[in-house]
């Protein structure tokens, strides 16, 4: 589609492209950092429940019940959120996008639901079950979360994330207390995420939309619908990637070794999440002026951005390391018991592999604003089959400790090549 495309509500894109933002980076950023912080301790929290409420096979089963779900839903987002937040010039709207992300949320939860009756049974078939229904709501909600990107309104998505996590928590805590089955658990953080969406996500996104002089009825047209498939594919296929990269070795301890051992490795895991908050919260709300400058030509700013995410990751990674070095058996310890403690080395090698990560995460920020998405798809081809190998063979050897040192490997050998393709 050419930029002087004229859009179907007659105007040309230039005309309606974003303007110069005039919300401050710093205010957003603190609005995404809070608002992840509360879901992230939320959602960590229920991980910690199904640790002191149950044990190690509970957790590994809310883990692999994940793990099955995430790369199927990641695909099928097309990382849509991503494309409409960096659409600087409006080539689609807010129906456009809305229409065929419903369509692939359906069609991603039947896929889940035949692999998990098809590979699994009981209660584990069930657990896979639960999440394909609460994912595929978090779908709808993450629809608004682009528009409201699009438009630098990170407050609304933190407001909307914080009363998801806390109304989640408060679900599951109850419903796992009741029945102490996971599969329970985890439906009712899909009642409550259901209930935000209505009464906050819908709401909220209406007036933000007519603002735009949109509406957020979807529009179901095949033309429009190729159209943002053929732009948003390889996006879509480079976060199924992505999830399979950080799948893969809960796939292999769950295969090689035990459900328990899954279920340490996940729960030492989710410790990491401080860095992550931080990453993805300074990484979407860069994201929208990254895109605008580099829509714009402005290659100096776009780069001297780059450059400084990049450094808040190395000095995120750092901090991390020296921390699990000097105080790693107590945190762990403190948060999910004396079970959990004996694996200092394990949780060491995971704080190695999170600092090539974070560095790695805001090289692939700085990608997808530049809209280069051709690209990745090579390059997390190459990864996940990178993964694939490393950790068959260190699992096989080394258990859980093996596959954080598979990820290591994978996250440095991922950052080098993010970085020689950012620079030329």
């Amino acid at each position: 589609m050419s930029r002087n495309t004229v859009l179907d509500n007659g105007y040309n894109e230039r005309e309606c492209a974003l303007s110069e933002p005039t919300s401050s980076l710093r205010l957003n950023f603190s609005w995404t950092l809070f608002g992840n912080v509360v879901y992230a301790g939320t959602q960590w929290g229920i991980l910690v429940l199904l640790a002191r409420l149950g044990d190690p096979e509970a957790v590994g089963q809310f883990s692999l019940g994940l793990a099955i779900t995430a790369p199927i839903m990641f695909f099928a987002s097309l990382q849509l959120r991503a494309v409409q937040a960096t659409d600087a010039r409006l080539q689609f709207q807010f129906r456009d996008y809305a229409g065929l992300r419903i369509l692939m949320t359906i069609m991603a939860a039947c896929a889940i639901f035949g692999i998990g009756g098809a590979l699994y049974h009981g209660a584990t078939a069930l657990t896979i079950a639960a999440f394909a229904l609460s994912k595929g709501i978090e779908a709808l909600s993450d629809t608004f979360y682009g528009l409201w990107q699009q438009q630098e309104r990170m407050d609304l998505i933190a407001k909307s994330l914080m009363l998801r996590g806390v109304l989640a928590l408060i679900a599951a805590a109850v419903c796992f207390a009741v029945f102490h089955t996971v599969w329970i658990a985890v439906c009712g953080m899909a009642v409550a995420w259901a209930v935000v969406f209505a009464a906050f996500d819908v709401r909220r996104g209406i007036t933000v939309a007519r603002e735009m002089g949109q509406t957020v009825m979807p529009r179901f047209s095949a033309t429009r619908m190729k159209q943002l498939v053929r732009l948003s594919l390889p996006l879509g296929i480079v976060t199924m990637l992505l999830s399979l990269n950080v799948n893969v070795p809960r796939y292999m301890i769950s295969h090689f070794r035990s459900v328990r051992e899954l279920g340490i490795f996940s729960a030492l895991g989710y410790i990491l999440m401080a860095g992550t908050m931080i990453v993805g919260a300074l990484g979407q709300s860069a994201t929208p002026r990254l895109a605008l400058y580099a829509s714009q030509g402005k290659t100096r700013e776009f780069r001297g951005l780059s450059h400084r995410l990049l450094l808040i990751g190395m000095t995120l990674g750092i901090c991390g390391v020296l921390a699990a070095l000097a105080f790693g058996r107590q945190i762990v310890t403190l948060i999910y018991g004396r079970e959990y403690a004996q694996n200092g080395h394990l949780f060491l090698w995971l704080m190695v592999a999170a600092a090539a990560g974070y560095m790695a995460s805001f090289g692939g920020y700085s990608l997808t604003a530049a809209r280069h998405f051709q690209v990745q798809m090579p390059l997390f081809g190459f990864i996940t089959a990178l993964t694939l190998v490393l950790c068959y063979a260190m699992v096989k050897a080394g258990g859980a400790v093996g596959a954080a040192k598979a990820l290591a490997v994978v996250g440095f050998v991922q950052l080098a090549a993010t970085m020689a393709i950012l620079r030329y």
